[in-house]
Parts: C-alpha cells; structure tokens; sequence
C-alpha cells in the first residue's frame, strides 16, 4: 500500500463513455489495485463520483474489500447532499471539503482518474 497516494474520482465511473462502460472500466481498475497490491491511502469521492459508494453501484464489493485493507474512502458530504444521496452511502466515510483538502495537501501523489 502506497499511503502517500491519493486517487480522486470525480465521475461515476472513469473517461467519457457511456455510463455502463465509465462504471465497468472503475470497477476492473479498482479490482486491478488490489489484485497487483498497488492501493493508495486514500481515495476521494465527489461530484458524480460519490455515486460510486452508494447502494446499488456495481463498485462496492470491491471498494468495500479496498476499506477492509486499509485504505481510507473520503466521501462528499456536500455532494451526497447535492444529489439526495446521504442515506444511500454503503461504504466509505463521509466528510466535508476540509477532509478532502487535507487529503490533497498530504498526499505526495495525486492520481484522478
């Protein structure tokens, strides 16, 4: 586990594609760091992003096997709260723009994908 490393995901899912294919191509990189060892410390959740930690994403199994090793899951609150999704959240912590900032000011690598 790299703690320096931060990855940011600012989409439900990953590229400009269709949604189906933005969500499959985060599932197999998340599955894929994990599988390789290569897990940052954190990963960041917000605007479309934070849609990825709520029930019903095909992200969390994987992201909930992520959390269980280890590495922490920044979510939104503003965002959650932009989008009626406070309630829905199934893994991760939910924090404010603060929590995120210090994230990003710690990390000594940042990788939005």
């Amino acid at each position: 586990m790299d703690k320096n490393t931060v990855i940011l995901f600012t989409r439900n899912g990953m590229g400009e594609a269709p949604g189906e294919l933005q969500t499959a191509l985060a599932v197999k990189f998340l599955t894929l760091l994990d599988e390789n060892r290569q897990l940052p410390g954190k990963i960041v959740f917000y605007t479309d992003g934070v849609k990825l930690i709520c029930h019903g994403s095909p992200a969390i199994d994987i992201l909930k096997k992520i959390e269980s090793q280890g590495v922490e899951l920044v979510i939104c609150h503003t965002c959650l709260n932009f989008f009626g999704l406070l309630d829905q959240v199934a893994v991760g912590v939910v924090g404010g723009m603060g929590d995120i900032i210090e994230a990003l000011r710690m990390a000594k690598k940042v990788i939005s994908v």
